[in-house]
């Protein structure tokens, strides 16, 4: 082994640092992007939220230099021979990066300030452009968003292709409004040059795998759970009831990590935030964090500081009391959301539907357990919970189908209002609150008639389509309901387009393209079929297609007008009898419209006020 190979080096690298002109190798035994949902949204909203804290309207671009920095954390490389890198740890979020420089570069292509960050992203040899993530794998992906800012998922198989056009998605549907043109190059000069990442390069794998087995398994530092449980135990004198509270504490955070690795984390940022904290940090720059950023960095420094005032806690008595009952309760219930969160219970099925179609965790979590109180009764809890998911349901549907977004960065005042205004609310009062939420809204179902689908909001277009469609199902006695629809356990179902997408056929009615192509994308001329079958007829014409939609869900059928003569009983459903409902012999531009103003009085009717009718008990599936 020469010198060299004994080398490790480590050095603070800014994104542009890192990345400009380099090209990455990834070990075969990585290669899969597994990022979910929940390590994009937050890591977009750390990044914009440490942005905003410093930036203001009147400074200069060269102030960026001066403002806040970021730590991304360590990644580690192994020099090969011929002078590549190769990825030992920390392709996952290499790959993020790689994914949110693309999403700013596509974001900033009409503006005249923008940024040079191309290099960052690929490096041209020989007149070829490659990607600084040198996996074949991921080309075809990275290629379509780099250049159109969309990709087709429905053609892939591809798990790490799907995962990152979704990442990609989630990126959108939370990088905040706040930023605008303005402020863009600002933050794409912050991004890359504040954001630090420490390099530690090995010139042999055999230093490197040592570095990475030190950095994943010889861990010793605390957490900040295992650091609250010893200041908790310290706090109470009587020994016998100290060694209960260790195990029932023990017993807790086991039963949370058989959820996740760091359910416990989320599970105390949740509830302290849900129940105690009283303060969030202005948007202003240089504003301090508060409560709420508190408890989501050093929840038991916090604790230690507030449990007194905020807490009521004093007593050796009132630690062993509260973390006896209190805990227990809330984590209890913290679980529970996650189980119902993952298979549907009809006692409060928009847990379900959230998990699917809600708002960022550090938000849901806190709004979900706000409202229980460890006296109430288990039915109780089932309604509160089932109002606040409900809640938080109808929230997204109205931003959604409006094009607003609600990334946490955007709606995270009002949510801790709402938070701090439903704190222990007893059911009747928390509807009271929740109904006066629902009527401030800007946000109204008549959305729906601009409302189309695009490569960016497929998923939300999924979810609505599922809940029309098992809404429907179950009115009129069907047992499939969304679950069918949105994650069945067999066939898969996809949006069709009742139109196919042929231009010519429908130019008696729109002179450009993509007049047309809003047209045939909007929620009015969309249903859904079993995979497969929307394929085999998808460039039919309308008067085809029919033929195939009597035989398909109610929804769907309800084009055909056979489906009236042949169900005379469909409107016996109160709550389908004011939806006008209409067969279409054909389906021209007008067709689509009245299609559309269904939708909406299904809407309507789905996400009823009634539903905070205390006298009114209104449960749908």
């Amino acid at each position: 082994m020469s010198k060299t190979e004994h080398k490790i080096e480590a050095s603070d690298k800014t994104i542009s640092e890192l990345l400009k002109d380099k090209k990455f190798f990834i070990d075969y035994f990585q290669r899969e992007y597994r990022w979910q949902k929940k390590h994009m949204v937050a890591l977009v909203e750390d990044l914009t939220s440490t942005f905003l804290k410093s930036y203001k309207k009147t400074d200069k671009r060269s102030d960026v230099a001066n403002y806040q920095s970021y730590y991304l954390g360590p990644v580690v490389f192994s020099v090969a021979e011929d002078g590549k890198d190769s990825i030992i740890d920390g392709q996952q979020r290499i790959t993020s990066i790689t994914l949110f420089l693309i999403y700013l570069n596509n974001l900033q292509k009409d503006l005249p300030n923008q940024v040079s960050i191309a290099n960052l992203i690929f490096s041209e040899r020989y007149g070829e452009k490659s990607f600084n993530m040198t996996d074949e794998d991921r080309q075809t992906v990275l290629k379509s968003l780099y250049d159109t800012g969309e990709f087709d998922s429905s053609k892939s198989t591809d798990e790490t292709e799907i995962n990152i056009n979704e990442r990609y998605m989630d990126i959108d549907s939370v990088f905040p409004e706040t930023i605008d043109d303005r402020a863009l190059p600002y933050f794409i000069d912050w991004f890359i040059g504040n954001v630090v990442i420490v390099k530690i390069t090995a010139y042999s794998d055999e230093n490197a795998y040592t570095i990475f087995e030190t950095m994943n398994d010889r861990g010793m530092n605390l957490t900040s759970t295992e650091m609250l449980k010893g200041y908790v135990l310290s706090r109470i004198s009587n020994k016998k009831e100290r060694s209960e509270i260790n195990l029932i504490w023990k017993n807790i955070i086991t039963e949370l990590h058989s959820y996740e690795a760091n359910a416990d984390l989320t599970f105390f940022q949740g509830w302290f935030r849900a129940k105690y904290a009283v303060s969030m940090r202005p948007t202003k720059a240089g504003a301090q964090n508060q409560d709420f950023e508190l408890v989501g960095t050093r929840f038991h420094s916090w604790f230690k500081d507030n449990h007194e005032d905020l807490f009521e806690l004093r007593t050796s008595d009132d630690f062993y009391e509260f973390f006896k009952n209190q805990f227990v309760f809330m984590a209890k219930w913290y679980m529970k959301i996650w189980d119902y969160m993952a298979e549907f219970n009809i006692a409060c099925p928009h847990l379900y539907y959230i998990n699917r179609w809600g708002i960022a965790p550090s938000l849901q979590d806190a709004m979900l357990l706000a409202t229980l109180k460890h006296t109430d009764k288990d039915d109780v809890v089932y309604d509160k919970l089932d109002a606040v998911a409900r809640f938080i349901e109808t929230y997204t549907v109205r931003r959604a189908i409006n094009y607003r977004k609600f990334g946490a960065s955007s709606i995270k005042y009002t949510f801790f209002n709402i938070i701090k205004s439903i704190r222990d609310a007893e059911l009747e009062e928390l509807k009271d609150v929740l109904l006066q939420e629902i009527n401030s809204l800007d946000e109204k179902f008549d959305g729906i008639f601009n409302f189309s689908m695009h490569q960016q909001n497929g998923k939300f277009v999924k979810h609505l389509l599922s809940r029309i469609t098992g809404f429907i199902d179950q009115e009129v006695g069907k047992p499939t309901n969304y679950v069918s629809y949105y994650e069945p356990v067999g066939k898969k179902f996809e949006i069709e387009h009742i139109w196919g997408n042929k231009f010519v056929e429908h130019k008696d009615e729109f002179e450009q393209e993509n007049d047309f192509g809003h047209w045939r994308n909007s929620i009015g001329a969309l249903i859904l079929l079993p995979n497969g079958t929307n394929q085999s007829f998808s460039s039919d014409k309308y008067e085809e297609k029919l033929k195939h939609y009597i035989k398909e869900n109610t929804f769907a059928q309800t084009l055909h007008p056979a489906f009236y003569e042949k169900n005379p009983n469909f409107f016996n459903s109160e709550k389908l009898k004011g939806i006008p409902f209409k067969a279409h012999k054909e389906f021209k531009k007008a067709d689509i419209a009245d299609r559309a103003e269904t939708v909406k009085h299904i809407c309507e009717t789905i996400w009823s006020l009634e539903y905070y009718n205390n006298d009114n008990e209104i449960l749908d599936a």
